[in-house]
């Protein structure tokens, strides 16, 4: 299993007894140095340089807001593709540009509303709209079995049953995809 920016290694933690052989890769020196008790390896710097040093070929790969950081994910995604085994995973999630509030306060507010961390983080190169999500792995040989988001507030499950499921594309913070390689 290949964790791209595992950070301080909490999913490694959370996954430890469940992974044969778990390897993580995250640009963050500091953030990779906690890390380390939880993987087998863990490499500093961005997967695209240390993919090779890795190992592989990995039967799952995990990208937990990673993607809208990338400067070419289509790139990254192909890449992982490559190091992939036969049949192997990935599970992807990132923030959902259709959120509710992005539209408000572009519409009302007449800004984007960058801050210094969560849904609208100022690291974000990119933005992904559930369609974007599985148009992009479609596109880097990985077929999309599901995507999902988070269960929605009890206000949420009622807008969603009242527009015949339109509304979670809107009441949503993030979308996560599971896709096998094709």
């Amino acid at each position: 299993m290949l964790d791209v920016g595992c950070g301080a290694g909490g999913v490694g933690r959370a996954i430890r007894d469940r992974a044969e052989s778990l390897t993580g890769i995250e640009p963050d020196a500091e953030a990779a140095d906690e890390a380390r008790d939880a993987y087998d390896l863990v490499l500093v710097g961005l997967a695209e340089e240390w993919i090779g040093e890795a190992g592989g070929p990995f039967d799952t790969f995990l990208l937990y807001d990673v993607l809208e950081h990338v400067v070419d994910p289509v790139a990254l995604l192909r890449l992982l593709r490559a190091h992939a085994a036969p049949g192997a995973l990935v599970h992807v999630s990132v923030p959902n540009a259709r959120h509710y509030s992005l539209v408000r306060d572009l519409v009302f507010r007449g800004t984007f509303g960058y801050a210094q961390w969560g849904h609208r983080d100022n690291t974000h190169l990119r933005w992904f709209t559930r369609r974007d999500l599985a148009a992009v792995l479609e596109e880097t040989g990985w077929r999309v079995e599901r995507v999902v988001h988070a269960p929605l507030t009890s206000a949420g499950r009622v807008a969603e049953r009242a527009t015949r499921g339109l509304s979670a594309e809107f009441l949503v913070h993030q979308w996560s995809a599971l896709a096998r390689a094709a």
